[in-house]
């Protein structure tokens, strides 16, 4: 369950989609892709060993970085890593939908519809997670299994139509590829946000510090090679100008293989993948909340439990917000507002990343054993910096102005917290 947490919530709908938003650089953003998995697999190795340094801590990022650096910097980052979970659900709510309407054009027709099938699906999976951890679980494992079948047909099947000509040239953009290759990690790399969960809800986890290291590592190669591995085969499969332009670009390679039964099976893994997604990230977004109101960091309703020993309220609060966030989106003139807002919660996901590889460098040195070579622990931890650090700069410098002011805003309710504490 911990497994399918990790590939559920990291492959999402956009993994759909990736290929044509590459397609523009050539095949040079096949090492894009190595780069940022590199980085990922770098970054999933921090957390793996924070799981084991900072045991049976719900919370993850939060936990660790508030464990090296204090309550400041951990509420900063709890802060911006909730606020990242409930926008973003908005987006995947809106990716079920817009797969589904494949199936059922009312969707694409009417706006009413639509929204409401994104509201069914939100309280639906809401109402899931707060019968319990295990039934969540079960729920995305199920929906792991079923999006990867079309994904692991196509990397089966569709080496029979490659074609390696359509890699040149391999730089197909006006960049230097230096340039190219930085473009297309920094893209790609947002795939692979997710890769920390099984870090979240530790202390529900049966053997924690055996069973979340372990999870968050194979989980992060499993995706990493279902990425890099379908990826490769869609852009072989399809010649670059036309990738570029299609806005399906797994369905039409399943279309080649399967003809019309082929994209159907697409769509249906898209929105599978969307649905699955959104369950594993509602889990999450109840946890960090509840993390935080346990060190009286956030208001104590979060911290209430149900029968079934779930956060309910951090339920019901993050998704009444997501429900917000996507109403905001189906009303006219606000969408490009919306697309914005998606971009700067993706840097709040990174900032957790940052601050959590330096707290490990602190806390991996201060509980060295002896024999144990201080040089690795700054090798480790040092790399995962810079790469998040880099990954940040790729982000774009207006993303980072609003995005640091976004986590400075809870300064305020920072202070509020400890004078009430």
């Amino acid at each position: 369950m911990s497994t399918s947490l990790v590939v559920g919530n990291m492959i999402g709908a956009g993994i759909f989609l990736m290929p044509a938003a590459l397609a523009a650089y050539g095949g040079i953003s096949v090492i894009g892709w190595l780069v940022s998995a590199g980085g990922a697999l770098i970054l999933a190795r921090v957390f793996s060993n924070l799981s084991l340094l900072v045991p049976n801590s719900n919370g993850g990022p939060y936990a660790f970085s508030r464990a090296g650096f204090g309550d400041y910097l951990g509420f900063l980052v709890a802060w911006g890593y909730w606020i990242s979970i409930w926008v973003s659900n908005a987006a995947i709510a809106i990716a079920f939908v817009a797969a589904l309407s494949v199936f059922f054009p009312l969707l694409t027709e009417s706006r009413v519809a639509a929204v409401l099938l994104a509201l069914t699906a939100i309280w639906l999976l809401t109402w899931i997670n707060s019968t319990g951890i295990r039934e969540s679980g079960k729920v995305q494992i199920l929906t792991t299994a079923l999006k990867l079948i079309p994904l692991l047909l196509i990397i089966a099947l569709g080496f029979f139509y490659f074609d390696i000509s359509n890699f040149t040239p391999f730089n197909a953009s006006d960049s230097t590829n230096w340039a190219a290759i930085a473009v297309t990690a920094t893209m790609t790399f947002y795939a692979f946000l997710g890769f920390e969960c099984a870090t979240i809800p530790a202390a529900n986890v049966e053997n924690p510090k055996k069973t979340v290291p372990r999870a968050t590592m194979i989980g992060t190669i499993m995706t990493t090679l279902i990425y890099i591995l379908s990826t490769v085969v869609v852009m072989g499969m399809i010649p670059m100008d036309l990738l570029a332009l299609s806005p399906a670009p797994f369905a039409d390679a399943m279309g080649i293989i399967g003809g019309e039964w082929g994209k159907n099976l697409v769509a249906a893994g898209a929105a599978i993948a969307a649905f699955g997604a959104l369950n594993g990230w509602i889990l999450v977004q109840g946890q960090i909340a509840k993390a935080t109101a346990m060190d009286d960091l956030f208001p104590s309703i979060f911290k209430r439990d149900n029968k079934n020993g779930v956060p309910i309220w951090g339920l019901v609060i993050g998704s009444c917000l997501t429900t917000l966030v996507m109403l905001m989106n189906y009303t006219e003139g606000l969408v490009e507002q919306f697309r914005f807002i998606i971009l700067l919660t993706t840097l709040c996901s990174l900032i957790p990343y940052l601050f959590s590889s330096a707290a490990y460098v602190l806390i991996a040195l201060e509980k060295l054993k002896p024999g144990n070579n201080p040089l690795a622990i700054h090798a480790l931890g040092g790399i995962a910096f810079l790469f998040t650090l880099w990954a940040i700069f790729g982000s774009g410098e207006r993303t980072v102005f609003w995005g640091t002011l976004l986590l400075l805003g809870g300064t305020p309710f920072y202070v509020w917290m400890k004078r009430k504490k």
